[in-house]
């Protein structure tokens, strides 16, 4: 016959058991936790960030984003033969109002659409400067979308790489807004203007 000290044991020890696993699982669960955060922080880590870009320029120079620390920026992709072609004009203006010590326009030329960017970086260079007198830097020709997309724009387009947002190119003369510590703020279509209230706004 099974004495009370007996039972009294083996419910102490069956109490033990379920609470040495119930601390198990929870340890499991808090590695598991952790595994996770650190893998995700890692990634996060390693990610590139806006200023972390080197491109080329429309002279096939290297052009670093590191240089535009400290400075907002709007970044376009153009196009000569577009109907929005002469928001040129308005970029300029915008630049010569605000462009310098604390804002870059950085303008990209892109042949997605349409083949309204067909010239040359030479030619395109030579339009931008007799046609809209352009004088902030231009960059090389690239594709902003589909599966040659140049690695900027697949940043500047997916929220997994910029930590923002979506924001698929849908034509010509898109911009895109960056403050002076390289964080995505906000996207334009290309209808608007670059000489938009809220651009202004945002430049003063």
């Amino acid at each position: 016959m099974v004495s009370i000290k007996q039972t009294i044991y083996k419910l102490s020890y069956q109490q033990f058991v379920i609470s040495t696993k119930r601390k198990m699982k929870i340890r499991i669960i808090l590695l598991l936790f952790l595994v996770q955060f650190t893998s995700l922080y890692s990634q996060m880590e390693t990610l590139q960030k806006f200023h972390d870009f080197v491109v080329s320029d429309i002279n096939g120079d290297e052009f670093r984003f590191s240089a535009l620390k400290g400075k907002k920026v709007l970044i376009v992709n153009t196009a000569s033969k577009c109907g929005f072609t002469p928001q040129y004009k308005e970029l300029q203006e915008l630049y010569e109002q605000f462009g310098g010590e604390h804002f870059e326009i950085i303008g990209f030329p892109a042949n997605n659409f349409l083949r309204q960017e067909p010239g040359t970086n030479s030619q395109i260079k030579e339009f931008c400067t007799t046609e809209y007198s352009v004088s902030f830097p231009m960059m090389s020709k690239i594709s902003v979308k589909g599966a040659d997309i140049h690695p900027l724009y697949r940043w500047l387009t997916q929220k997994d790489l910029n930590g923002v947002l979506n924001a698929e190119i849908t034509w010509n003369f898109q911009k895109f807004l960056i403050d002076e510590s390289g964080q995505l703020i906000k996207v334009f279509p290309p209808k608007v203007s670059p000489l938009d209230d809220e651009i202004v706004k945002w430049l003063r």
